[in-house]
């Protein structure tokens, strides 16, 4: 399972959820907040506030940077 940290309106997010769908790959999308302090959630999972975020159980990676995303799943899943 995929989770995608995302914020509505962000052309990043919007890029990596458009390849996970384009990829056929399940996720599951968790909606943050604008303001960077109030996304306790991503600094949780992973260390800092940005979006996007993946967290991909299957591989066990916790990711940021839309770049970086696109790069693993083309890897990873294509």
């Amino acid at each position: 399972m995929v989770t995608l940290y995302q914020l509505d309106g962000c052309p990043y997010c919007e890029a990596v959820a458009d390849r996970l769908e384009e990829l056929d790959i399940d996720y599951e999308s968790v909606w943050v907040d604008a303001p960077h302090s109030e996304r306790d959630e991503v600094k949780r999972v992973s260390g800092q506030r940005q979006v996007p975020v993946i967290v991909d159980e299957e591989y066990g990676v916790t990711m940021a940077e839309s770049e970086r995303i696109l790069d693993f799943l083309e890897t990873s899943y294509a």
